[in-house]
């Protein structure tokens, strides 16, 4: 396997976010909120819009003729007419100010503003008559084309623009056919396929398509048994190591997996899938109902809540044993629980000495610490996974549910929401950011609905993400920082989407059941 490097180094190209606000309003009332994690009903919608107005004067009749009465309303208007124009023109500018701020931190932040390359993929080329190579190259191309086109860092040449001979081996590569209009490609993907022995090879190659001298940047071969679950590994594999070189360095997620809970079968019980949503399966049978699926940093371990004969506990399931494992017996309700980046803690929310509050224990559940003190439920905490020194959690000890933060000991508890009804905080892998799920009063954005919204911790500076409908909640960030899942009912009942951490390029993953709370693994 050869690969050689021609590094080529982001550049910051902002897309258009939609509304952004400073937060300094006060939160008025009260709720029964005995678990924040469900039943939230829709606050009521309230209408704003912005108004200009203008002065008008006082004319009077009896001081001026009639034909000077007129030429003066005339030119009245005409002044009126343009304060009103100009008072737009300054209003748009500092509406379109604001949304370029918002670009620029959402941009650079979520690591969406690496220049977006274009890129020719052409399918890959049988080699060999097997009869399975049709099926595999399919499965094949279809797989790698998704995995570049929902990565947020590449603009894919439209296979319309494609000349009639695509390569399938470096000495076919026609570099004027590709780097000259109408592809205009800076870089072209290709390889073949081909099962020979029992056995499926797929070799890939990324080229330089402007760098003729020297194109090669990557060369890959893959080799497995020849089935469908092999060829999009390999998909996958080739995709995130293209993703990697040409969006700034970051892993892609192409591998990664998202667990989340269904009702399909009848109960709430753990699934798993693919990021895309291919290769749904069961992973929990426990009959009951099962919630907050949270998967440790190495893979190994899935800590979710239950009920049980003794009430809510928080479970523990093994990937490598398949089954579920020990975890103590707490006392009272134990819900959500969620995970330090180092696999060394985990963080819940307990009712074991009256209202929930939440605790941290070692990953055995030893050890056990209580964090917050005040009276109301606090329940969803979510660690700071860059630094680990920082808990942001859901309290309703001021009425409606807020998002709080606190160092990991308990300390310094901050309120970072002003109003309306926020829950199901999740932070990003760099730390800078919270996805959190929001219904707004009043102000900015979309009052009354629920929607996925992003705030950057350090200025409480938010965006909104979701605008099409239904309830959308549960929000977690994907590996790269660069996608959010989250669950919405947006199709009529509750479904996992996906999007880019800019809220573009929205897409359903889940069709089948009822399913929600989405957990996107690690890495």
């Amino acid at each position: 396997m050869n690969l050689i490097g021609n590094q080529h180094a982001p550049a910051t190209n902002a897309a258009a976010v939609r509304k952004v606000q400073n937060s300094e309003e006060t939160e008025p009332t009260n709720i029964n909120a005995v678990n924040a994690e469900k039943g939230i009903s829709n606050l009521s919608s309230k209408k704003y819009r912005v108004t200009i107005l203008s002065n008008e004067g006082y004319i009077s009749h009896n001081s001026m003729g009639l034909s000077a009465r007129l030429q003066k309303r005339r030119s009245l208007k005409k002044t009126n007419s343009y304060r009103v124009f100009a008072a737009l023109v300054i209003f748009l500018s500092c509406l379109a100010a604001t949304s370029l701020s918002a670009q620029d931190w959402v941009k650079t932040g979520t690591s969406l503003g690496v220049e977006k390359i274009r890129l020719a993929v052409p399918d890959f080329k049988a080699t060999g008559s097997d009869s399975q190579n049709a099926a595999l190259l399919k499965t094949f191309n279809d797989t790698f084309w998704n995995d570049l086109d929902n990565s947020g860092v590449v603009e894919l040449v439209s296979k319309s623009f494609y000349p009639l001979q695509v390569p399938g081996q470096p000495p076919e590569v026609n570099f004027l056919a590709w780097n000259a209009p109408p592809p205009n490609a800076a870089m072209l993907a290709f390889g073949n396929l081909a099962v020979a022995s029992g056995k499926l090879t797929v070799q890939g190659w990324l080229y330089d398509v402007k760098n003729t001298q020297s194109p090669q940047v990557l060369g890959k071969q893959y080799s497995d048994a020849p089935n469908d679950a092999a060829a999009r590994v390999m998909a996958h594999k080739f995709a995130d190591e293209i993703i990697f070189r040409l969006g700034g360095g970051i892993p892609g997620i192409a591998e990664s997996q998202i667990y989340f809970v269904s009702d399909r079968t009848g109960h709430k019980e753990i699934w798993v899938m693919d990021y895309d949503g291919s290769n749904q399966r069961q992973l929990t049978h426990l009959g009951s109902i099962s919630l907050s699926p949270r998967i440790s940093p190495d893979g190994s371990r899935l800590a979710f809540s239950s009920i049980t004969k003794s009430g809510w506990e928080i479970m523990m399931y093994s990937m490598d044993l398949n089954r579920t494992v020990g975890f103590p017996h707490m006392g009272g309700t134990n819900l959500s629980p969620a995970w330090s980046s180092d696999g060394i803690k985990l963080a819940f929310s307990s009712s074991r000495a009256g209202d929930p509050a939440i605790y941290v224990s070692d990953a055995s559940g030893g050890n056990l610490h209580r964090m917050t003190t005040g009276k109301g439920p606090d329940v969803s905490p979510v660690w700071n996974r860059k630094t680990n020194s920082q808990i942001a959690f859901t309290s309703g000890r001021t009425g409606l549910p807020q998002i709080y933060t606190m160092e990991a000991d308990g300390t310094n508890q901050q309120r970072m929401t002003d109003q309306g009804y926020a829950v199901s905080p999740s932070w990003t892998p760099n730390g800078q950011f919270l996805a959190l799920a929001w219904v707004r009063k009043y102000g900015p954005g979309e009052p009354g609905s629920r929607d996925i919204y992003l705030m950057d911790i350090a200025s409480k500076q938010w965006v909104q993400l979701t605008h099409d409908g239904g309830r959308n909640d549960s929000p977690s960030w994907s590996p790269d920082g660069r996608h959010i899942v989250f669950e919405s009912s947006r199709s009529g009942k509750e479904e996992i989407w996906m999007m880019l951490a800019d809220g573009t390029k929205v897409q359903q993953l889940t069709f089948a059941g009822r399913n929600t709370q989405p957990n996107w693994s690690w890495k």
